[in-house]
């Protein structure tokens, strides 16, 4: 059996028994759990279990879990801070920033497969503009360099936890007002432009060992008319060609507004998988993910069955000893050092 090139999520902390008859489905490869899954660490963990026990090779179990604005669980887990604090760290101390970075990517990712949890869709790899309050703080900071320095640091320290990592939303967001959760931005950019900034810290990663990218709900008009995550030119001249990406291609949540232009939801997931992706978000819309699974119709992509798979965690992390571990206190200490605003020194 492989992993099919659907993404679900789940109603509630459990899961239903129409829920795992979708998660059974071939086309299903994986759940994304959002904050209403959450009740605790051992609960959690015991709904991850089960999720993994429904096929072999288990499903892919993801979650967003940056920090700040965007961290699903809370109690239980130590509060992450916006990567943007770690931007103005660089712009004082650029070796300690980083090693900063590199603690908070290893902490994300370590309390994650301590439950079992495959992957983080993190880092954000946009650049911050101020213009796009979705993005915000959620990016590392003002331009290419540091974004790409402290991002590269921070997939180091997933990487050594035992979690891939993906970098979203490719080729940026940062450009843009409108919030593709509620709307249909358009990026008025030409290609040079957009290439010779914004793509910068994907090339970078992907030169650092990037497992999986998610391209943005975003129309660069100047470019091409689809948004980019249903867009051949982006998906496979761009990043597969030019930029030599071999890993993941993760569709943004195919019910958010900024999707709707590809039309209903099968024909949407059809153009996404068309377009490059290899695997297709369907979140918050049970009855959609439903119509996909059953209308999608045959899909076999040898090629994608290989790279979701390597997506699966690495490393068992058992949560109780993790607790005990010095490496564990010490990166609780700076973390939370850094989201008081403090400016922890680490022995670099």
């Amino acid at each position: 059996m492989s992993l099919g090139p659907v993404m679900l999520d789940l109603k509630g902390c459990e899961i239903e028994p129409e829920e795992r008859e979708m998660l059974a489905h071939p086309l299903a490869g994986g759940v994304i759990l959002f904050s209403r899954n959450y009740d605790s660490p051992e609960q959690i963990s015991e709904l991850v279990r089960q999720i993994h026990q429904v096929k072999n090779p288990h499903l892919l179990v993801s979650v967003d879990h940056e920090g700040g604005r965007v961290q699903r669980f809370r109690e239980g887990f130590t509060a992450l801070p916006p990567v943007a604090l770690l931007g103005e760290h660089y712009n004082h101390n650029k070796k300690n920033a980083k090693k900063l970075a590199e603690t908070c990517g290893w902490l994300m990712a370590i309390e994650l497969r301590a439950v079992g949890i495959d992957f983080s869709f993190a880092p954000v790899l946009d650049i911050e503009r101020g213009i796009s309050e979705v993005i915000g703080d959620r990016a590392f900071g003002h331009n290419a360099d540091t974004v790409s320095d402290l991002a590269i640091s921070y997939i180091k320290g997933m990487q050594k936890a035992g979690m891939s990592a993906t970098g979203k939303h490719f080729p940026g967001h940062g450009a843009v007002q409108a919030d593709s959760h509620i709307a249909c931005p358009v990026d008025e950019r030409s290609f040079e432009d957009i290439y010779a900034e914004d793509v910068i810290p994907f090339e970078r990663l992907i030169n650092n060992g990037l497992a999986g990218i998610m391209p943005a709900h975003v129309v660069y008009e100047n470019v091409d008319p689809n948004p980019a995550g249903f867009s051949r030119f982006w998906l496979n001249e761009v990043l597969r060609n030019r930029l030599g990406f071999q890993g993941v291609i993760f569709s943004d949540d195919l019910s958010m507004e900024g999707a709707k232009v590809a039309g209903d939801v099968v024909d949407r997931a059809r153009a996404a998988l068309s377009a490059g992706c290899d695997m297709a978000l369907v979140c918050n819309n049970s009855e959609a993910a439903g119509k996909v699974l059953d209308r999608l119709g045959d899909y076999d992509n040898p090629v994608s069955h290989i790279r979701l798979v390597r997506m699966h965690g690495r490393h068992f992390v058992n949560r109780k000893e993790l607790l005990k571990q010095k490496e564990w206190k010490q990166a609780v200490a700076v973390v939370d050092e850094l989201s008081e605003g403090g400016t922890y020194e680490l022995d670099v």
